[in-house]
C-alpha cells in the first residue's frame, strides 16, 4: 500500500471515478483535474479529505490543493487509477475545451504574463530598493538622500537600474517570447520580433509621448514613423500573435526541406512590416485609452467609488483568473504615467486576505489540525502569494472572505483618496510598500494598516454574532 492509498480511493469516488477524468497533471501545490462533468464531482466530500486543504474551479480546471505533497499523491493517483501522466500545458489545452471565449482570451492573458511574472517582480523590488536611497530624504536631519552623501550608494543606485531598464523598457522582447512559447512556434523568432519593437535606432516612445518627432523609413512611395514600443503591452501582444499564428499557417503550406529556411523568412518580415505599419500605431492608441480610463476614473471625483468597487472584488476575479488583466493594465500605466495607482490595490487585497486568515488562526488557536494549514497560509499570503489563505482558509468558511473584501475595499478608498502611487508592480503583499512612490509611502503604510485591522475585526465580528453564511456548523470556528 501506498502513503495515500486511503485518500486517493476516496479522492476517486468523490470525484466521479476514474473514468470521469480527462487529464490531470499537477503544479507545485495542487492536483490539476480537467473532468468530462465537473458537476459528478462532491467539493465538500472533496474537502473533506484530510490531505486536501481546499479546492477551486478555474480555468476549466477542477484544481485540489494538497501542499508539499502533491508529487507522491499525484504518482499515487496515477498508479491506482492506471492514467497517463499529462503535463500542465496538456491540461490547459484539454481545460479550454470547457470555456467561453472571454474565459479562452483571459486564459491565454495568464500564460503570457505568468513567465514574466518573476522578473516583473525582480523588477519592483529594484526600483522599489532606488526609491529608498535615492529618493528619500533619511540623511542629515532628512535634508538628503543616501545617494547625496554616499558615493557607493549613487553608485548602486545607478547600476541598478541597468536591471530595471532591461526589465521595463525591454517588456515587450519578453512578451514576444512568451507568446511565441505559448503557440509552440519559433521562440528565438519572437525575441527577434520583440528587439525590432524596442531597437535604439528608434525614436523612444517615452520621447515620442513628449513630443519629438520621430525619423522616417521613407520607401519613396509611403513613409513609416520610427517608433519604439519601450514598456508598450498592447502592440507587443498584437505583433507576437500575429508572429505565431502566421508561422503556423505558413507550416501547413512549406515542404519540411525548405521549411527552415522559408517559414522564419516569410514568418518573421511581413510581421514586422505590420508592426510598424499597422498593429503598433494601433496597439499604442488602445493602450493609451485603456491606461487613461483607468487612470481618469482613480483620479476623477468619483475616484472613490472606483477603488471601493475595484477593491471589493479583486478577489473573487483571482477565483475566476479575470485578475491576469490587470498586469497588463498596471504595465501600461507605467508607461503612460511613469507609475501605477492600481497596482497598490492589489496588494492591500493580499494583506487583507492574510489578515482574514489570521482572524481565523486567532479564532482556531485550540485546533492545531487547522494551524498547520492556517499560519503557512497566512505568511504566504503577506507574502504575496494569495491561493493557500484564499483556497484555504477563507473560501473554506466564506464569512473570512468577505471580511477580507470589505477590508481590502476600505483600504483601497483610502489608498486612492490620498493619490498613492507605485513605481511598478513588486511583491503583492507587506513587502509592496518598497515600490510605492517616496511621497506616498505613509498613506500607503495607513492602507496597511486598514488592511490589516479591518478584515480581523469583521472577521471575529461575523463569527462572534454567527454571521458566518455557512450550512456546515462544525466548520465553525470556536
Amino acid at each position: 500500500m501506498g502513503k495515500y492509498t486511503t485518500e486517493v480511493q476516496e479522492l476517486l469516488e468523490y470525484i466521479g471515478g476514474k473514468e470521469n477524468i480527462a487529464t490531470v497533471s499537477h503544479c507545485a501545490t495542487r492536483l490539476r483535474f480537467v473532468l468530462k462533468d465537473n458537476k459528478k464531482a462532491d467539493m465538500e466530500k472533496v474537502e473533506a479529505i484530510k490531505i486536501v486543504k481546499g479546492s477551486f474551479t478555474q480555468a476549466g480546471q477542477f484544481q485540489i490543493i494538497i501542499g508539499n505533497e502533491v508529487s507522491t499523491f499525484y504518482n499515487e493517483l496515477i498508479a491506482q487509477a492506471n492514467l497517463d501522466k499529462a503535463s500542465k500545458e496538456e491540461a490547459k489545452v484539454a481545460a479550454r475545451q470547457n470555456l467561453t471565449l472571454l474565459q479562452r482570451v483571459i486564459s491565454h492573458l495568464g500564460e503570457i504574463f505568468s513567465p514574466l511574472i518573476p522578473a516583473i517582480v525582480v523588477g519592483g523590488l529594484i526600483l522599489g530598493f532606488r526609491n529608498v536611497i535615492g529618493d528619500i530624504n533619511m540623511m542629515n536631519g532628512g535634508t538628503q538622500t543616501l545617494t547625496q552623501v554616499s558615493q557607493f550608494w549613487a553608485g548602486v543606485h545607478h547600476f541598478l537600474w541597468l536591471i530595471g531598464e532591461a526589465i521595463f523598457f525591454f517588456l515587450p522582447v519578453g512578451i514576444t517570447w512568451s507568446i511565441s512559447k505559448k503557440m509552440g512556434t519559433t521562440q528565438i523568432l519572437g525575441i527577434v520580433l520583440g528587439i525590432t519593437l524596442v531597437s535604439p535606432q528608434l525614436l523612444n516612445a517615452y520621447a515620442v509621448a513628449g513630443g519629438e518627432i520621430p525619423p522616417v523609413w521613407d520607401f519613396g512611395f509611403a513613409q513609416v514613423n520610427m517608433i519604439g514600443y519601450q514598456a508598450q503591452v498592447i502592440p507587443a501582444i498584437l505583433a507576437g500573435f500575429l508572429l505565431a499564428n502566421l508561422e503556423l499557417k505558413i507550416r501547413d503550406y512549406v515542404p519540411s526541406y525548405v521549411s527552415m529556411i522559408v517559414v522564419p523568412f516569410l514568418s518573421l518580415v511581413p510581421t514586422v512590416i505590420v508592426a510598424h505599419v499597422v498593429l503598433g500605431p494601433i496597439g499604442w492608441v488602445l493602450g493609451a485609452a485603456i491606461s487613461n480610463f483607468v487612470y481618469s476614473g482613480l483620479t476623477s471625483a468619483f475616484g472613490w467609488l472606483f477603488a471601493a468597487v475595484f477593491g471589493f472584488f479583486y478577489a473573487p476575479l483571482v477565483i475566476t483568473g479575470l485578475h491576469h488583466m490587470t498586469n497588463a493594465i498596471d504595465l501600461q500605466l507605467m508607461s503612460e504615467f511613469g507609475g501605477t495607482n492600481l497596482w497598490p490595490m492589489i496588494a492591500l487585497s493580499n494583506i487583507a486576505q492574510g489578515s482574514a486568515v489570521l482572524a481565523m488562526i486567532y479564532l482556531n488557536k485550540e485546533n492545531e489540525e487547522e494551524k498547520q494549514v492556517s499560519i503557512p497560509a497566512a505568511i504566504s499570503c503577506f507574502l504575496g502569494v494569495t491561493e493557500p489563505a484564499m483556497f484555504g482558509i477563507n473560501l473554506k468558511y466564506v464569512y473570512p472572505f468577505l471580511a477580507a473584501m470589505i477590508g481590502s475595499s476600505l483600504a483601497g478608498v483610502f489608498s486612492v483618496a490620498t493619490g498613492v502611487m507605485a513605481n511598478s508592480i513588486g511583491v503583492g503583499g507587506l513587502p509592496g510598500i518598497l515600490s510605492i512612490q517616496p511621497a506616498y509611502m505613509i498613506s500607503f503604510a495607513i492602507s496597511m494598516l486598514i488592511a490589516l485591522a479591518v478584515p480581523f475585526a469583521v472577521t471575529v465580528f461575523f463569527n462572534k454574532r454567527n454571521l458566518t453564511f455557512s450550512k456546515d456548523k462544525k466548520k465553525q470556528a470556536a
